[in-house]
């Protein structure tokens, strides 16, 4: 089992002065790093490299070598702080001889071998001592495969072999390399809003918004769970991990949760499935979407303004289980302990509300991501003066520190990723495995959802999520993406509205077609023609069919459905990082919670299928929240169903219409089956509230 990248906590605790001095570098770190945001003074791979450089030599003294968590490894102190500085040296030796290598023709020098060596070795440890041993042996695989022994695999995945030079060198300097496109999303946006995190921390908005989330539903039935929900969507604003706004916010609601009625399995299941939610929650959605955006091309702030409905929709899932089960033990609503939206506004809300609302003001005023960041670190520190806890010059310095101690574990795994990615880029293992998956699903997006659902649960057993969202989307989005798209190609055919291009390419590829695409086509035939076709016809066929809007809404939906999918590793056993820690804080068998977790987590699956059939990512904004309100609808009967229980407990026979509605109001594309099923779970919902007062009428 691995743990979540950006929440482990160092494992070695530097005894003072070092302490002091270990402070001041992390917070001279991260200046560093806001004011190359701001004024770019070096090129992209010199911060690329000097971002690895530091965090690999910060990585050396927090994590020994040799030793379990916690250890102190006083004895490897000097041989970890030499090796840090080893690493440290051969990155900035490697960046500045770039342009002498390439002088040589790119032929590296003795020095740039030891420096390299150097480098590839420090991220295989490192991410070893980080995150378990799956991550340093999928890198040694990966540049062994195409070395050495890719030449000896029979099939589509032989590769013929590079020379260790050309390894080497495309290691460091490749585009998707150590000092590549990761890095580059690691050493400015990641690692900019952990900073921008660490300060809402700092200032006391932590506590706001437990104190915000018992306000707004503590007096409700099922209150501490609700509680549980807000404050772990509004906690993924700051941490953008599950684990650790399990660790954050469970210690407050989960005993609340305890206290009200709830079994402790099912309260350390609200909040693993809550909090898995926090990397779903814009505007951070953890390291997740900065990549999607280098990936995709997408303006991120386009993202996380698509992400937020999918989000809200997550957390109501998860709300709609608390209540239900509230209700079906009878639980009552929670004691209020005089909290008010004021109250909790006037004590720490201003250093939460004031930054957060500037942030998305500039995201959607167009300003780059760096930027809003930064500006809206500096409205942490202005606004703070306007609660009881105001940030002074100790408080900013402790609040840079934190976020770059915070940045440790991500930065290093970022950047040593970048050496899986880049083999899969160089031999084409990306574009293969996707032809298989295309293959395998035979045109179905159903079952190409379902073979990347298991292949991320696979991963997500040895891969942090991060990680596993890279390489899912390095080998899976373009089959994806292809397969979503082709629902525009079959549209056309089923409604004769291919266009004369369109069927120029067809008719050349498939002669014996050509009277049957002159008139509409049954829709079974349509997707049975365009799965059939090859590759070299399937991809003009889309490009002159799907319109860029469309294409580009399919390239998101793909990204989306493998992002929310790599997300299951927190929820789903035997893994399930934070439903154990969940179990952890609430006394409870760990598996038990996991599997409570995985069940209250079901809109990590039914949501990512709504994004490949339906317009819940388009830009029409009438198709998305007539998607949305459906799915609402749709999502309470699922869970009503499976739970037994509305407003009073169900029947066998309730239950199984439920479900069936709710399966009906998530039906893509037929909005009179939606419509029946929102009718038929209203129906049961008015006959279930009639049937719960009856007998309080009757007294």
């Amino acid at each position: 089992m691995t743990d979540e990248p950006d929440t482990d906590a160092p494992t070695r605790s530097p005894v003072a002065p070092w302490t002091m001095m270990l402070t001041a570098f992390c917070a001279l770190v991260a200046l560093a790093h806001l004011y190359v945001a701001i004024d770019p003074i070096i090129s992209e791979t010199a911060r690329n490299a000097y971002h690895f450089a530091v965090f690999a030599f910060l990585a050396c003294v927090f994590y020994p070598l040799i030793g379990k968590r916690g250890t102190a490894s006083k004895p490897l102190l000097f041989f970890d702080v030499a090796f840090g500085v080893m690493i440290a040296i051969s990155a900035v030796w490697l960046v500045s001889a770039e342009n002498a290598i390439y002088d040589r023709g790119v032929k590296l020098a003795p020095l740039d071998w030891i420096a390299t060596i150097i480098c590839v070795v420090g991220a295989i440890d490192l991410t070893r001592r980080l995150t378990g041993w799956i991550i340093p042996t999928l890198i040694v695989l990966a540049l062994t495969y195409v070395g050495f022994w890719g030449q000896f695999v029979g099939g589509v995945f032989r590769f013929p072999g590079l020379s260790w030079e050309t390894v080497a060198f495309r290691s460091i300097f490749g585009d998707d390399a150590m000092f590549g496109s990761i890095a580059r999303i690691s050493s400015t946006y990641v690692f900019l809003f952990i900073i921008f995190g660490a300060f809402l921390l700092r200032s006391g908005a932590g506590e706001f918004v437990i104190d915000l989330a018992r306000a707004i539903a503590g007096k409700l039935v099922g209150g501490p769970g609700i509680v549980a929900v807000i404050a772990s969507g509004l906690t993924g604003t700051i941490s953008g991990s599950a684990v650790a706004n399990t660790a954050s916010t469970g210690v407050i609601t989960i005993p609340l949760m305890k206290k009200a009625g709830f079994h402790p399995k099912f309260a350390g299941g609200v909040e693993a499935a809550s909090s898995t939610g926090g990397q779903l929650m814009p505007p951070i959605m953890g390291a997740g979407a900065f990549v999607m955006a280098a990936f995709t091309q997408i303006p991120y702030e386009n993202i996380v303004a698509a992400a937020a409905l999918p989000a809200l929709l997550y957390f109501l899932s998860v709300a709609f289980f608390v209540r239900i089960e509230a209700k079906r033990l009878d639980l009552p609503p929670m004691e209020s302990n005089g909290q008010t939206l004021w109250t909790a506004f006037r004590k720490g809300g201003a250093s939460f509300v004031f930054p957060i609302a500037l942030l998305i003001g500039l995201l959607v005023s167009g300003y780059t991501p760096t930027y809003a960041a930064v500006f809206g670190i500096i409205a942490v520190v202005a606004s703070s003066w306007l609660t009881q806890n105001p940030m002074g010059p100790k408080a900013v310095i402790e609040a840079l520190a934190m976020g770059t101690k915070g940045m440790i574990l991500t930065a290093v795994l970022l950047c040593s990723v970048g050496l899986i990615v880049n083999v899969i880029a160089t031999a084409g293992v990306g574009n293969t495995f996707s032809l298989m998956i295309a293959e395998w699903a035979g045109g179905n997006i159903l079952l190409a959802i379902v073979l990347i659902a298991l292949a991320s649960l696979i991963l997500g057993m040895g891969l942090p999520v991060t990680a596993a969202y890279i390489v899912l989307a390095t080998l899976s989005a373009p089959a994806l993406a292809g397969l979503i798209a082709d629902q525009f190609v079959i549209d056309a055919l089923t409604n004769g509205a291919l266009n004369d291009s369109a069927r120029a390419v067809l008719m050349l590829a498939a002669p014996e077609t050509m009277e049957a695409i002159l008139a509409p086509m049954p829709r079974s035939d349509a997707s049975a023609l365009v799965a059939g076709l090859p590759l070299e016809v399937a991809s003009p066929l889309r490009n002159l069919t799907v319109t860029p809007e469309a294409a580009l809404t399919a390239l998101l939906s793909a990204h989306m459905i493998i992002f929310w999918l790599s997300q299951d590793s927190n929820v789903t056993p035997p893994v399930a990082l934070a439903a154990f820690t969940a179990a952890a804080i609430a006394k409870a068998p760990a598996m038990a919670t996991g599997f409570a977790s995985w069940k209250l987590a079901k809109g990590l699956y039914i949501v990512p299928v709504l994004f490949a059939y339906t317009p819940l990512l388009s830009d029409d904004w009438g198709a998305v929240l007539t998607v949305f309100g459906f799915a609402v609808v749709g999502i309470y009967a699922l869970a009503a169903g499976l739970q037994g229980c509305m407003e009073s407990p169900t029947g066998l026979g309730v239950r199984a219409l439920l479900l069936l509605a709710g399966v009906a109001c998530i039906w893509p594309g037929n909005l009179w089956l939606n419509l029946a099923g929102a009718v038929t779970t209203l129906a049961l919902l008015a006959f279930n509230l009639s049937s719960a007062r009856t007998p309080q009428a009757a007294t």
